[in-house]
């Protein structure tokens, strides 16, 4: 752990409850939260992260599993992919559940927690596209025992920000008995990391369908429009099949409102073309988002 660092780790507080976390944060505002580790360890290994206190979530068995609430599912921090993968919890939310069987070796997938992949929001995160598109809210626990909700998203796109001595305790998701897919494409940058993935969620009560698409910027894009389009052609009190043709418009619609042309310059002329690598990643968002609405209305 201070291989490279200056100095010596001085202490690590490994606390038994969500409340006893955040007080030591709290007495400690250097010391850094920490219960998988795969990111912490990735940064301190590359000299980017040399912390002097550590306050270990391991023992705080709240954060380990989930409950129901309101029809949403209560889900703790500390769940790891490896949990989150298996069938029953598939059976509650299958989008989360395939993200987490898709977020690496299995040596990442027994360590790395949801509470992580959203406090580190690495553009990669499996997780995030799919919470994006289930809009769900975090439950986060601040001093004095309060907690505030907040929406995913807006601590993704770094609209609310996590204060001093705060952690994310749960995850609140809405539990829509309705098909979800997850699918990725991976390169060669990593074990299982993803160059683009989608995620498409069915709201058959609202007559909608929701899509997030990850990995492509620094926070999952939601093509709205888009959304609002192939939800207007689904016929949600029939088999629900769409044709081919429009899962490939969808898949384009997808594809151009989250990597656009570029923008004409100020003086008329004609805007440059995209790189052949900027198109290659647009097929492949397009064909993501294609087979996903496919499977999700299959």
């Amino acid at each position: 752990m201070t291989t490279h660092a200056p100095q010596a780790l001085q202490s690590v507080t490994l606390p038994a409850s969500l409340d006893e976390a955040v007080a030591a944060l709290e007495a400690m505002p250097a010391a850094v939260p920490v219960a998988g580790g795969t990111d912490l360890m990735a940064a301190v290994n590359k000299g980017l992260l040399r912390p002097s206190a550590l306050v270990g979530l391991g023992r705080i068995s709240e954060l380990r599993g989930w409950h129901y609430q309101d029809g949403h599912a209560l889900l703790g921090a500390g769940l790891t992919h490896a949990r989150t993968g298996r069938p029953d919890f598939a059976a509650l939310i299958p989008a989360l559940a395939a993200a987490a069987r898709a977020a690496g070796p299995p040596q990442i997938r027994n360590a790395g927690t949801l509470g992580g992949n959203i406090a580190t929001s690495a553009p990669t995160g499996d997780a995030l596209p799919v919470l994006a598109a289930l809009e769900a809210e975090l439950v986060v626990a601040g001093p004095g025992g309060t907690r505030r909700e907040v929406p995913v998203s807006h601590l993704l796109a770094g609209r609310e920000m996590l204060g001093p001595a705060e952690l994310i305790g749960f995850v609140r998701v809405p539990l829509l008995h309705a098909p979800q897919v997850f699918l990725k494409a991976t390169g060669r940058t990593g074990p299982g990391r993803a160059t683009a993935s989608v995620a498409i969620v069915l709201d058959p009560a609202r007559r909608g369908v929701r899509c997030a698409v990850g990995a492509i910027a620094p926070m999952p894009l939601r093509p709205l429009e888009a959304e609002r389009w192939i939800a207007s052609l689904i016929d949600w009190d029939g088999e629900r099949g769409l044709a081919p043709d429009a899962l490939a418009a969808f898949g384009e619609y997808v594809a151009a409102a989250c990597i656009p042309d570029h923008a004409p310059p100020a003086d008329g002329s004609e805007a440059p073309p995209l790189s052949p690598a900027v198109l290659h990643l647009r097929r492949t968002v397009a064909a993501l988002a294609r087979r996903a609405l496919g499977r999700a209305l299959s």
